[in-house]
């Protein structure tokens, strides 16, 4: 028997639902409409933005499903009429949605989604698409600077304590697509096929008589290959401990405390006058992408981030939006009205759009042009579409899915960034590297 999946439908604001139950009174949620979620602006000092969530959203959106439960509820509060009920029982959304390829790089105001549907399908959606975009994003920016500053050397993602169970789970795969390279995290590993990693804690230490009979202990079960957490009490002491224990082969040692840069280096010197200079050292210290680049020229060999990397390191959200810009008031055979919001700081620009990445001669990325466009119409453009199809007449891509499509987006990711000049990977403040054209 097939177990059927939770129904995502509640997972939502709502207003969404009351916004139907009017347009249905009114007659005017059949119309069809334009949406675009887009950023208004990077978190401060950022350079670029790196797009996560798509595979989620969409087998969420295949999962939106008023059922008997969410019916009953209605229901019973007395969200929305009645007949509204009734609708909501056969909702399935049937519209047409592009967007960028998972792991492109996004900039504030280009529409990195297009959502094509009549206005009672496209609002339900919007708060569903914004939890999920919103804190991806964050955690895939801030991890891809992290990848950056460590300048090759790999990172695991381990902040699953820090964060909610569900978005420790979305964030080991955010951090994957963005060139982490593992996470502690088990159920990231079954559902998205994010390699797992992990061995033992400071209680594993305690538990036992001596620091020398725990790693007696972790040596036997998992072999000299092991990583053996050195700074419960003394360091170099543990590392002596350890490598006779493990003998030079030892896999790896851990420090999770101290002073890092002066510790790695007395741990590196202690290890290889003992022989062991193949051990390898990982830090799992509060990290972020500025403590990552400060350990450049320390002899450390990889890095675990927790807290920084859950956080979106200090920016947990991404500032996107989705907003109406276009529908046809007469039916699919009328004209196309472009709307837009015109409040102060938040004034939005109307019409259907098309999003390219313009480069130079060398393949080098030097804008993010957005044409406006009517009728559909693709314009002429020598830049590098960002659109492709996610899903069409309500169908999703299955490309997009599962292990396969985070793997895809991991890739695409590299490919994006490997567009980008040299200025974008600087960790002090400035611009978006690439500025955002309307034409």
């Amino acid at each position: 028997m097939i177990e059927r999946a939770a129904s995502s439908a509640f997972l939502t604001d709502r207003y969404e639902l009351t916004m139907l139950d009017a347009a249905l009174l009114a007659g005017t949620h059949d119309r069809e409409c334009v949406f675009e979620a887009f950023t208004r602006h990077l978190p401060a000092g950022r350079r670029y933005g790196v797009l996560a969530g798509t595979g989620r959203l969409l087998e969420l959106i295949e999962q939106f499903r008023f059922e008997e439960a969410e019916l009953r509820f209605l229901r019973e509060n007395h969200v929305v009429r009645d007949e509204t009920i009734d609708w909501l029982a056969d909702y399935r959304f049937s519209g047409t949605i592009r967007g960028y390829r998972e792991g492109e790089l996004f900039f504030p105001g280009s529409p990195f989604l297009v959502v094509d549907a009549p206005f009672a399908e496209g609002v339900l959606l919007e708060t569903l698409l914004l939890s999920v975009f919103n804190y991806d994003s964050a955690v895939a920016s801030a991890a891809a600077r992290m990848v950056s500053a460590a300048g090759g050397r790999p990172l695991a993602e381990m902040g699953s304590r820090r964060a909610n169970e569900r978005s420790a789970v979305a964030a080991a795969r955010a951090a994957f697509i963005a060139g982490f390279s593992a996470t502690s995290n088990l159920e990231a590993g079954r559902t998205w096929g994010v390699p797992t990693m992990g061995t033992a804690a400071h209680a594993f230490t305690l538990l036992h008589d001596s620091e020398e009979a725990a790693f007696r202990a972790q040596v036997d079960a998992f072999g000299p290959g092991t990583t053996l957490l050195v700074d419960t009490f003394d360091v170099e002491k543990a590392i002596e401990t350890a490598v006779r224990v493990a003998g030079p082969e030892l896999g790896a040692v851990r420090l999770d405390s101290g002073d890092l840069p002066k510790l790695v280096k007395q741990v590196r010197d202690q290890l290889d006058s003992l022989g062991a200079t193949k051990t390898r050292i990982t830090v799992t210290n509060d990290l972020d992408e500025f403590t990552i680049a400060a350990l450049a020229a320390s002899p450390v060999d990889s890095y675990g981030v927790g807290t920084s990397v859950v956080t979106g390191s200090g920016y947990p959200a991404s500032g996107m939006v989705y907003k109406l810009v276009a529908h046809r008031p007469n039916g699919t055979e009328g004209e196309w009205i472009s709307v837009a919001k015109k409040s102060d700081g938040k004034a939005g620009v109307g019409g259907r759009k098309h999003p390219v990445r313009r480069l130079d001669g060398s393949g080098t990325a030097v804008a993010e042009v957005v044409h406006i466009v009517e009728r559909g119409e693709t314009p002429d453009d020598t830049g590098r579409d960002l659109l492709v199809p996610l899903i069409t007449d309500g169908e999703v891509h299955r490309e997009h899915l599962g292990a396969d499509g985070t793997r895809r987006a991991r890739e695409h990711r590299e490919l994006a960034m490997g567009e980008l000049p040299d200025e974008a990977f600087r960790l002090g403040r400035g611009d978006p590297v690439l500025p955002t054209i309307f034409e």
